[in-house]
């Protein structure tokens, strides 16, 4: 019986290890990465990236995206994704140049835009769009600009929407209710007042193996 728990003992020692292991590399891990689940930063304004089942009532009619001084609401998280139809081994740094999608968590939508104007300002609008699945269309894709090879953590970006050229970034101007407060977020062809980016919270995965070594490849 002795035998027994000491076997029990070590198992349970070597998966606590083990799990102390990847949360740390995952601490230590520079990268915005495949499956990474972020809040995104606007360096500018300081408000994160939001969206909720609250739909415009003007333009697209489409979910709306807005900008939140509140740090802690989960409507402020997505998922780093590839592009449609294509694939991104989890784990694997994002690098300067890529096309991404990025998926909001909580109503399965995608960051969106097309050539409608938005409500406040008259800019283009940015909206969250997708079906049941998840799945959009190309107004999904965001371009990742950066400098130097991997988009990092702590380094801010922009994000230029690959079907209009324009640059997600924040109007400054405020809603009123429903969503009274929170910032109205636009995407326009200047790319300097107010689109850059950086990863605040989040959880970011760091390279997984499967049982073969290699690392796990995961459809996005």
């Amino acid at each position: 019986m002795t035998h027994f728990f000491e076997i029990v003992y070590l198992v349970v020692a070597v998966s606590l290890i083990h799990t102390f292991d990847s949360i740390e590399a995952a601490r230590n891990n520079k990268f915005v990465t495949c499956g990474t689940v972020l809040k995104l930063l606007n360096v500018d304004y300081r408000v994160r990236l939001h969206s909720h089942d609250v739909k415009y009532g003007t333009g697209s009619g489409q979910q709306s995206v807005t900008a939140t001084e509140v740090q802690e609401d989960v409507n402020s998280h997505w998922s780093v994704m590839a592009a449609t139809g294509k694939f991104c081994e989890r784990g694997q740094p994002i690098k300067c140049g890529d096309t991404i999608r990025l998926h909001h968590l909580s109503t399965n939508k995608n960051l969106h835009s097309h050539h409608f104007q938005s409500p406040l300002s008259g800019n283009q609008e940015i909206s969250a769009y997708g079906d049941d699945k998840g799945i959009g269309d190309s107004g999904d894709h965001w371009l990742v600009v950066c400098s130097g090879d991997s988009w990092l953590r702590d380094t801010p970006v922009k994000l230029r929407h690959v079907d209009t050229d324009a640059y997600l970034s924040i109007s400054g101007r405020t809603f009123g209710r429903p969503i009274n407060g929170q910032f109205e977020v636009i995407g326009i062809s200047n790319p300097y007042s107010g689109t850059d980016w950086t990863a605040a919270e989040g959880l970011f995965i760091h390279p997984t193996e499967g049982e073969s070594g290699e690392p796990r490849h995961t459809e996005l």
